[in-house]
């Protein structure tokens, strides 16, 4: 694989009271080093701006969600993309952040756009990070979620994988928490695993495993294969680049 996709949810950037657990992200900044060191042009979906926001700021009056929403992102994408370029400037690599609407998946014109500036980044090997512009965009016009925008952006630049970096192993056969529940390893584009997928969301994003494991499907439908695993697992992009069979995970194959 010469181009992965990596998108890291929410729960895995921050600790329990939202704010940035930055020990975790300066981890999986140094094995996307690695990766790309490694020959590998890593594009990075990264959640965690709201939960940044929120955490800096203490509201004394309230406010609707949509507005709340508007207010931690514009606060939260600065801190966050902030900590991305300090740690990625001492591995000696620049970072650019491309913050996108559905819209602009949906319009040849502005889809073409967002195509070509990322390719041109990537041409000049500056590590992309992706997030969808909450400031400016309304309830009916977001995605799902950064699990259907990083599925969006794999299409669109042609990635050869999705790693989906998640605070769980991946889909079981029951809850994750019931020693009777096993990890599933490889699903099918064809396999209806409804019956093990929660439909519970996460605690600090807006997604879930439901819409992780449907994203999944259709890029494997469409040969992109699509890895799920535990993003607080120590070395957990190595691992599945090096000794994937021995990694905890569930992919998703045609």
């Amino acid at each position: 694989m010469t181009r992965i996709t990596v998108k890291v949810g929410s729960n895995v950037l921050t600790r329990d009271d939202g704010s940035l657990d930055v020990t975790r992200m300066s981890a999986l900044v140094d094995q996307i080093a690695w990766m790309r060191s490694h020959d590998i042009e890593v594009i990075l979906v990264s959640s965690g701006a709201v939960a940044s926001g929120r955490s800096e700021l203490h509201l004394q009056k309230e406010m609707s969600e949509v507005n709340e929403r508007q207010l931690y992102s514009a606060v939260g994408q600065a801190k966050l993309i902030n900590r991305y370029y300090e740690m990625f400037r001492d591995h000696k690599i620049a970072v650019g952040q491309v913050l996108t609407m559905k819209e602009n998946f949906n319009r040849p014109d502005h889809f073409q756009t967002q195509q070509n500036c990322m390719n041109v980044m990537l041409y000049n090997h500056v590590l992309p990070i992706v997030n969808e512009n909450d400031t400016v965009s309304v309830t009916e016009l977001m995605f799902t979620d950064n699990d259907e925008l990083a599925g969006l952006v794999t299409e669109m630049m042609h990635s050869d994988a999705l790693i989906i970096l998640s605070n769980i192993d991946g889909i079981y056969t029951g809850d994750p928490a019931d020693a009777d529940s096993h990890l599933i390893t490889s699903v099918a584009s064809s396999d209806d695993i409804s019956k093990y997928v929660q439909k519970k969301k996460s605690n600090a994003g807006r997604g879930g495993m439901q819409t992780k494991s449907t994203i999944a499907q259709q890029l494997a439908a469409k040969g992109i294969n699509v890895i799920i695993a535990n993003g607080k697992r120590e070395n957990i992009l190595i691992n599945l680049i090096e000794d994937k069979d021995n990694t905890p995970h569930t992919e998703f194959v045609k």
